[in-house]
């Protein structure tokens, strides 16, 4: 079965014609996740169209791990992130994939130590991202499947986020 490329293809040039004219309309503030802490480490997160998701921390920094950690989550959408830009830059090229054809892999390497403020010098967040785009069964040219997964990391907001130092601005409510 092949993913509609042209309805996705469609979509974009249609997204990005409408963009072009209006650019005052292309920047906004993304919709919020909202979090909330629960029993031990387990906390419920929420968003304004009933979007939900819990997680937990690992049992070696006092969670249950009943759930995927917030890392977890995080590496996760940077992998749906990539798998969905190359569907789309697949379909704005022309390029067919057949469905569960491309597979991302997303992993990172972390120090526990800056995570628990142990030592100031090491971050708390990943040390390093490894992003791993395989082609299964239907799927394009190792060359084409490059180009599309190059595209695809550096178009995805998770991903560019990632390589990026951006501003956070903490409020208290």
């Amino acid at each position: 079965m092949l993913l509609p490329v042209s309805d996705i293809g469609a979509a974009v040039k249609r997204a990005s014609a409408y963009l072009s004219d209006h650019p005052s309309e292309a920047q906004y503030r993304d919709s919020h996740a909202r979090a909330r802490l629960g029993s031990g480490l387990r906390v419920e997160v929420d968003g304004p169209g009933g979007e939900r998701l819990s997680t937990d921390m690992p049992k070696g920094i006092g969670g249950a791990a009943t759930m995927p950690s917030p890392g977890w989550y995080f590496r996760a959408a940077a992998a749906a992130c990539v798998a969905s830009l190359i569907g789309i830059r697949a379909a704005m090229t022309g390029v067919e994939l057949a469905a569960d054809s491309i597979e991302v892999t997303v992993d990172s390497e972390s120090d526990d130590r800056g995570i628990l403020g142990l030592d100031d010098r090491i971050p708390a967040g990943a040390l390093s991202l490894r992003v791993v785009v395989a082609v299964r069964s239907g799927g394009p040219d190792r060359e084409t499947l490059g180009s599309l997964a190059t595209w695809a990391v550096a178009h995805c907001p998770v991903t560019d986020t990632a390589q990026r130092a951006i501003p956070i601005e903490v409020r208290l409510g």
